[in-house]
């Protein structure tokens, strides 16, 4: 199994390389692309079942250098359950893109450039969820860094251009933060190994631990978006091409989360900076979603309540416990599903009505029916909603603070509660006003949202196109993959358990090394 390993990376980078040799033959580069990404999908399912059957993970020496000194390709049920779904998101995404692509023509998503360096992001992506050292994790979010920039300006709009400045700008500081850490991490340590930098951590004088720990959660925090430093986000996601912010709102603030849970579960498991995590958490949830309540577009809408559900994930990992670890894992899992597949049913949105401003669509139910469902499925489920998966990851959330009893887990239960019920506020507003409202009520409906005016984007307006089958069945794809998440809770949280109870048993060098040799 663990020649499989490598190829989680290797795949993409080739098919990175065929889709830019193939140039300006648009089948080819498809083909390669959606070959490229249901074998790795594949791949990821054999190793999640191999290494949750053999309780022992899969790790590669590449190069064959012996263990720390050389780059550690290492697969937990972490890194194969998330690659896993990050394959099945990127997959989804592609297919909704090759529709839109074969009916816009290369205005949004020129094929020349986006399969290529789409999957350069996919090689980016999981190379983070397999490093087995800090500077590999760091080349994984430079690879992101350079492909998502090349993705947020396609189209070269002066929106975009804009949008994509301040992105890459803030997303350097954080690279720059992180870098930065590594040195001083291999000044204080010697090494770079994460393993190797869990056994001698607890050797360094506490507040060398805390500073490099701050270090490293700021770098972190602002790749997760996490308050106040998710400011960049909002702006920057809802200018780029719909399939683009869709990958980018599933996936990408998702490697800051793991590299965090990462850091936390393995270098600073006894370093306790918890409570500045679940102040932090708390603040994402409820600033991000009072930003969503105020919103009139719905992709702005959809960027705050990412930022929002960001602090579900935080305030599990700063809780600590193989319950709250696993219940995090889970809500993870979902949010990257049900997130990503809200911005492809909005992407259908504006397709439709020429717009994505609540005060100015109406009229889709009869109009278009199914759309009206594929919003409406994944918006009540990450309201939180029962049975659905939002619901079983916010209670086993709940259920893990109040395990611990202490005032500011209460705290947080109240705080989740009420931003789940925002979430759901936002989210089913946008529903009655976009879908349930007649094309010829205006008088009521515009007293009710006059506060509304004044919010960015309340007023754009875009081109009505045409909607191919493939858009419509890649999102509806995803719709029954967020159900499945519910009707298939049961064996998902089962292996998020296990993932929590390994996490906060921290691998060694020894085991790592016993892993590589096979042993």
């Amino acid at each position: 199994m663990t020649a499989l390993v490598p190829l989680l990376v290797t795949l993409p980078l080739l098919g990175a390389a065929v889709a830019l040799i193939a140039g300006h033959h648009r089948r080819v580069q498809v083909a390669v692309s959606i070959i490229v990404l249901t074998t790795t999908m594949v791949l990821a399912t054999i190793l999640l079942a191999a290494v949750d059957a053999a309780d022992t993970p899969f790790a590669v020496s590449v190069g064959g250098w012996p263990v720390p000194f050389g780059i550690v390709l290492y697969v937990d049920r972490l890194s194969a359950l998330l690659v896993l779904v990050s394959s099945i998101v990127l997959l989804a995404v592609l297919l909704f893109s090759v529709g839109q692509g074969a009916a816009d023509g290369d205005d949004e998503t020129p094929v020349t450039i986006f399969h290529p360096t789409y999957m350069i992001l996919a090689t980016g992506i999981f190379t983070a969820f397999i490093a087995g050292d800090l500077f590999n994790l760091y080349v994984g979010f430079e690879i992101l860094l350079v492909a998502s920039f090349v993705l947020i300006t396609l189209g070269s709009t002066a929106s975009r251009i804009r949008t994509g400045v301040t992105y890459i700008v803030v997303s350097l500081v954080s690279s720059i933060l992180f870098l930065v850490a590594i040195a001083m991490i291999y000044g204080a340590v010697g090494t770079v190994n994460m393993f190797q930098i869990a056994e001698r951590m607890a050797q360094l004088p506490q507040g060398t631990q805390t500073v490099l720990h701050v270090m490293l959660l700021l770098a972190f925090g602002i790749k997760a978006a996490v308050f106040p430093l998710s400011f960049w986000l909002p702006d920057s996601y809802p200018t780029a091409p719909a399939p683009v912010t869709a990958v980018f709102a599933g996936l990408l603030t998702k490697v800051g989360v793991y590299a965090i849970i990462r850091t936390e579960t393995e270098l600073f498991l006894d370093n306790d900076l918890n409570l500045v995590l679940m102040i932090a958490a708390l603040a994402t949830m409820v600033i991000g979603i009072l930003g969503a309540v105020a919103q009139a577009e719905l992709k702005r809408i959809l960027s705050f309540t990412l930022v929002s559900h960001v602090g579900y994930m935080i305030f599990g990992i700063a809780i600590a416990t193989p319950a709250s670890i696993g219940a995090t894992i889970y809500y993870m899992v979902h949010h990257i599903i049900v997130q990503t597949t809200l911005f492809l049913s909005v992407g259908l949105i504006e397709r439709r009505a020429g717009s994505t401003s609540i005060l100015r669509v109406k009229g889709l139910m009869r109009a278009a029916p199914v759309i009206a469902v594929l919003y409406f499925i994944p918006a009540i489920n990450l309201g939180g909603l029962p049975p659905f998966s939002g619901f079983i990851g916010k209670y086993a959330l709940f259920d893990a603070a109040a395990l611990e009893g202490s005032p500011i887990m209460m705290v947080f239960i109240v705080a989740g509660i009420v931003t789940s019920l925002l979430t759901l506020f936002a989210l089913m507003r946008a529903w009655n006003l976009s879908f349930w409202r007649e094309k010829d009520d205006s008088t009521e409906t515009d007293q009710r949202t006059a506060y509304l005016e004044s919010a960015p984007a309340a007023d754009v307006i875009t081109e009505r196109r045409v909607i191919p089958r493939i858009m419509t069945a890649a999102t509806a794809g995803m719709v029954a993959l967020t159900v499945a998440l519910t009707v298939f809770a049961g064996p998902l949280y089962e292996v998020c358990e296990r993932i929590g109870d390994a996490l906060l048993q921290p691998t060694t060098l020894e085991q790592v090394q016993e892993a590589v040799d096979g042993t």
